[in-house]
């Protein structure tokens, strides 16, 4: 574990992520994600872990991050990486027919309100044409309800504004 500080304390270079990586040409780093991954066992945890409901984002970032702290490659060469070792791992989970989260934020509500509105504007169309009315069917203006306004008091107290209505004493 890392405090802070702790880089005033301690010997420099002393972790390996503090020195050069082991492998700095990403085709070389792919290889050895690949070649690690492919491994039985560690395939089997791999998948288990998505059994359990770890996703392919998560998963993929921890594999990066902790050959960066071993000293394997360094970050760039990980963004580099990251989605041939992704998509590793979500064929993988495919060949096993896994039910897993891919891990990437879900914008399928929006893309629902976006069909839905679709949807309306075709219906409403092929309704006017049915009816044999105007393509577009004119929308029901709505009036905004009376409103009164409120009244504002005056302030009271020992420290509030006198009115200029009222006199001076």
């Amino acid at each position: 574990m890392i405090f802070p500080g702790q880089s005033l304390t301690s010997e420099p270079k002393n972790a390996p992520y503090e020195n050069p990586p082991e492998m700095v040409e990403p085709e070389e780093v792919v290889m050895w994600h690949l070649n690690r991954l492919s491994e039985p066992e560690r395939l089997d945890a791999l998948l288990d872990s998505m059994e359990l409901g770890l996703d392919v984002v998560t998963l993929t970032e921890g594999i990066l991050r902790g050959a960066v702290m071993n000293g394997r490659h360094s970050i760039d060469v990980s963004l580099i990486v990251a989605p041939v070792v992704h998509e590793f791992i979500k064929n993988a989970a495919d060949a096993a027919n896994l039910d897993y989260e891919e891990g990437f934020p879900d914008d399928s509500k929006q893309k629902l309100d976006v069909k839905y509105a679709i949807n309306s504007r075709k219906a409403k169309k092929m309704l006017a044409e049915f009816k044999g009315d105007n393509p577009v069917p004119k929308e029901v203006e709505e009036t905004p309800m009376d409103v009164e306004e409120p009244v504002a008091e005056s302030p009271k107290g020992l420290m509030a504004r006198k009115d200029k209505t009222m006199g001076a004493l």
